[in-house]
């Protein structure tokens, strides 16, 4: 496995961690009622809705990032069923960049947060 290929899902990694609490600690703001908890969480830490989420910040990444999210979709993915490997592809660059983000530019992962807080997806 190249070196690429490790950084890229170290920080897929790391971003599916950083994205679960951030989910986490929006939805305790929320509600106290755990079974709302729970669906709130498990609505928004998938794979349909990473990649919803990716496309609908797309046109504000830069240069870079959109290379992170393009090497990032073209991993070796351990997903078997062929009718959900596109979106899980999608979420998997969505979590490098959210890792990517959380080690290296806060202040962008925090403006995507809030950006991310104003949608209908969070609503």
């Amino acid at each position: 496995m190249t070196e690429e290929i490790i950084a890229l899902r170290n920080y897929a990694h790391l971003g599916d961690a950083v994205w679960d609490v951030f989910v986490r600690e929006y939805a305790v703001f929320k509600t106290a009622n755990a079974k709302l908890l729970h669906k709130m969480t498990t609505d928004r830490v998938n794979a349909v809705f990473q990649k919803d989420l990716l496309h609908l910040i797309e046109n504000e990444l830069t240069e870079e990032e959109l290379e992170l999210t393009r090497r990032a979709r073209n991993l070796p993915i351990p997903i078997g069923r062929r009718a959900i490997q596109k979106d899980y592809r999608q979420s998997t660059a969505f979590e490098v960049l959210i890792g990517f983000w959380y080690l290296h530019d806060k202040d962008r992962l925090n403006l995507f947060y809030q950006k991310f807080k104003k949608t209908e997806f969070f609503s």
